[in-house]
């Protein structure tokens, strides 16, 4: 298979050249294989783990995004029937999103409980999901004891990811601003289509 900077797929996604779709498809999943490898193991809204292959066909041509969230905590809970509003619109408008779980729940169970109800794929519970936690800052404030105090942010709160190295691309503030936050989700930015 052909190698592509991401520079050059940039490019050729901008461009309006004859080139063939088998290369503008070359160059895309050349683009996302290291986001792709950023990401820790997933499960499927059932909890069981998926394979790499599933998650990047799972992932292709979404906006993805991490989503901070526990059941425990109302606000939580009073933000998603808007989060899960502003998934189905996305689809509807053809910017699908992919909202993947980090769990701040007391238990594996917990989790799986609602990333069933929520359709969602998530991170499984323990040293993948603090990971996350600690590398983007986002976590409860009951967890501090294990995380510490250097937090941007508790929970909820959603990091959008790039789809060249699954970067940073936005922040969403849901646990200060609620379903606002997601107002500022670049959906048009292509460097956030997976």
């Amino acid at each position: 298979m052909l190698s592509f900077p991401p520079i050059a797929c940039l490019a050729l996604i901008n461009s309006r050249s004859s080139h063939s779709n088998r290369k503008m498809t070359q160059c895309l999943k050349a683009v996302s294989r290291d986001a792709l490898a950023s990401l820790p193991s997933l499960k499927s809204a059932d909890g069981s783990l998926l394979t790499p292959d599933v998650i990047s066909e799972s992932l292709k041509g979404k906006r993805v995004a991490l989503y901070f969230a526990a059941g425990w905590c109302p606000m939580c809970t009073s933000f998603e029937p808007g989060l899960l509003q502003f998934r189905d619109a996305s689809a509807s408008s053809g910017k699908d999103v992919e909202i993947i779980y980090v769990p701040s729940d007391r238990s594996e169970a917990d989790a799986v409980k609602r990333t069933t109800a929520m359709g969602m794929m998530s991170v499984p519970m323990g040293e993948e999901s603090d990971e996350l936690k600690r590398r983007f800052k986002i976590w409860a404030g009951v967890e501090s004891s294990k995380l510490g105090t250097g937090r941007r942010s508790g929970v909820p709160a959603l990091v959008v990811l790039d789809s060249d190295k699954g970067e940073e691309l936005k922040f969403l503030a849901a646990e200060s601003e609620g379903v606002k936050a997601l107002s500022s989700w670049p959906l048009d930015d292509a460097s956030g289509v997976w």
